[in-house]
């Protein structure tokens, strides 16, 4: 019986943890840069664009894709850093514990 609430105990402690986690994730504010830093796309840990700077020499009308092609490449790479900040997070979270590899937290 006592096993149970050891492990009880243990699984609101980690639920404490994950949630406290995920709001750190949420509260993230990364930066993405494509182009040489012409394009730069600033996203919070949900993944929603909170910002976008576009230098002024790209705003030439032969340039469209061009810089088309530069804010998704910003938004990737800000998308990118903020999986690797969560996924980090996660790992310290879940140090010792025997989950599977590939495994996503939060499910």
């Amino acid at each position: 019986m006592r096993d149970i609430m050891g492990m009880m105990g243990k699984v609101k402690e980690m639920q404490a943890k994950m949630e406290t986690m995920q709001a750190e994730i949420a509260a993230l504010d990364v930066e993405g840069k494509a182009g040489g830093g012409l394009v730069t796309v600033r996203l919070n840990g949900k993944g929603e664009m909170l910002g976008l700077k576009v230098d002024p020499s790209l705003f030439k009308e032969n340039e469209v894709e061009i810089l088309e092609d530069l804010i998704i490449a910003a938004h990737k790479d800000a998308k990118d850093k903020a999986e690797t900040i969560a996924a980090e997070k996660t790992r310290e979270l879940t140090a010792g514990l025997p989950i599977p590899p590939g495994m996503k937290l939060p499910f």
